[in-house]
């Protein structure tokens, strides 16, 4: 009913004053044969009706005009002397004054009405675009399809232009012909709030904000004609929100897909692995018996054989120690590994472990310093026995003959931080990250044997945990290795009554 016409809007402020006065001096035509006919009230109503018709049509401003225009022609036309502003009754002005009021009120009344009208149904059709973008961009398979979707909105509903600018590409400076300014799309999306710019025409400056963080920058350039407006705005807004949602979609769908990529290759490599550790590991078994056998006729043997033999076996013996870490490194990377998880005292598996690891130490000294107060821990004690063994190993290894090895313990908030350190040369800042990798070895790999798989045994140990493992090199020099187990909470015992 108070739908705006698309003829009213296309006119100015000027027609629409001199269309309102037509429209009274129409009235007044078509009442003057009528003055002997009707009484003054009824023609005070049909130039309300005029007014009425004006409000509805034209707005408020022409309704006001309109109604004082409606007394000034009643008085002249319609209210004794006749083609005159006189008045010879002075109860005229009661009905001047009244018919004044009643006008302006009806004339702003249906203003009022005619503007929440339109409104409602601008906003109808914004939520109707924004419900038909947000179906496009939820079907939107990479960012190229929704940088077209938004540029076609923004050509639909503000005749203009727009650039999507995701990632490291808002950071980027513009080249000078841009029509946009790339310090300003970098502010933006560093403080997360929208900015207008007005030196080369309306330009806006959206940031993407998504759940997890700032994804981007939306710039917006209106057409010449379209000036931006609250609603506007609000629209923008609503639109650069639904972009942000889409695009971090896109990002996590990418993440997803790069992760199963990662875990089925994962998974074909643990695969080859245990079926060439299997197929290695009985002719190997074979071979370090043949070569343990030549010893027992060692006396029927020159030196020169004797030598051979012993290489034989060394090699073979090294041999099937790898054969073993793939075999073991394959099945904790499948999963197949069940913990056996029990609450006990940390200092237990340190012993135990350092009792193993007897002859690896050589000439190294050895110091262990664990608090008193460290709590029970859940883990399983042969797979952490397994880690501590492989990192005082490592640590013999990699060290001066004579140094110092270190093991020390300390609460670090939800975990506790074990640690082993050594004299060594420490380990390349670069790939201290990379360390825990399967076959990869630090910098000395020249000059020591190894396989570059102990270090990854021991992360797949400490994250079937729920730990963490990271590479230190204090300033002091060496090299530490930390592993984190959570503490949780261990069991509360009750004692027995007596």
């Amino acid at each position: 009913m108070f739908a705006r016409s698309a003829f009213a809007d296309r006119m100015s402020s000027r027609q629409k004053m001199v269309l309102s006065v037509l429209a009274c001096v129409f009235a007044a035509i078509v009442a003057s044969p009528l003055r002997g006919v009707l009484d003054p009230a009824n023609i005070v109503m049909l130039f309300l009706l005029t007014v009425l018709v004006v409000a509805v049509s034209l707005g408020r401003n022409p309704a006001v005009l309109a109604a004082v225009l409606s007394v000034l022609l009643f008085d002249v036309f319609f209210v004794p002397p006749h083609f005159s502003l006189a008045v010879s009754n002075l109860q005229y002005l009661v009905t001047f004054a009244v018919m004044l009021a009643t006008a302006l009120i009806t004339g702003h009344l249906t203003a009022t009405l005619k503007e929440q009208a339109a409104d409602a149904e601008r906003r109808e059709q914004r939520t109707h675009a924004l419900y038909e973008i947000a179906s496009r961009l939820a079907g939107a398979l990479n960012d190229g399809q929704v940088d077209e979707i938004v540029s076609q909105f923004v050509r639909s509903e503000f005749g203009g232009r727009c650039r999507l600018l995701l990632g490291e590409v808002a950071t980027e400076v513009s080249a000078d012909n841009a029509w946009y300014a790339g310090e300003l799309a970098r502010w933006v999306l560093e403080s997360g709030q929208r900015q207008i710019s007005r030196e080369e025409g309306q330009v806006v400056y959206l940031p993407l904000k998504a759940p997890m963080r700032v994804r981007g920058v939306l710039v917006v350039q209106p057409g010449e004609e379209a000036a931006l407006l609250e609603g506007d705005l609000a629209l923008l807004d609503a639109l650069a929100s639904l972009v942000a949602i889409a695009v971090e979609r896109l990002h996590y769908v990418e993440v997803a897909q790069h992760s199963e990529v990662e875990m089925a290759t994962e998974r074909l490599r643990s695969s080859i692995l245990s079926a060439l550790s299997h197929d290695l590991r009985t002719p190997l078994t074979v071979l370090v018996g043949l070569a343990d056998s030549i010893f027992l006729i060692r006396p029927s043997l020159p030196e020169p054989a004797l030598e051979n033999a012993r290489a034989l076996r060394d090699q073979a013996t090294r041999l099937a120690g790898l054969v073993a870490n793939l075999l073991e490194m394959a099945r904790l990377t499948a999963g197949s590994v069940t913990l056996r998880q029990e609450w006990q005292p940390l200092e237990e598996v340190v012993g135990s472990s350092l009792k193993l690891v007897g002859d690896a130490l050589g000439r190294h000294r050895l110091r262990v310093e664990l608090p008193r107060d460290l709590p029970l821990l859940r883990f399983d004690a042969v797979l952490i026995e397994r880690v501590l063994c492989n990192l005082v190993e490592n640590a013999a290894k990699y060290s001066p003959a004579d140094g110092e090895i270190r093991i020390s313990a300390a609460l670090a908030g939800a975990f506790v931080d074990l640690a082993v350190s050594d004299e060594g040369a420490g380990f390349p800042v670069p790939e201290s990250g990379q360390l825990f990798e399967m076959f990869v070895r630090g910098h000395s790999e020249s000059a020591t044997p190894g396989t570059g798989l102990g270090l990854a045994i021991c992360r797949a140990i400490v994250d079937a945990h729920g730990g963490r493992m990271r590479v230190e090199s204090p300033p002091s020099g060496g090299g530490r290795i930390v592993v984190s187990l959570p503490r949780g909470v261990p069991p509360v015992v009750e004692a027995e009554v007596a």
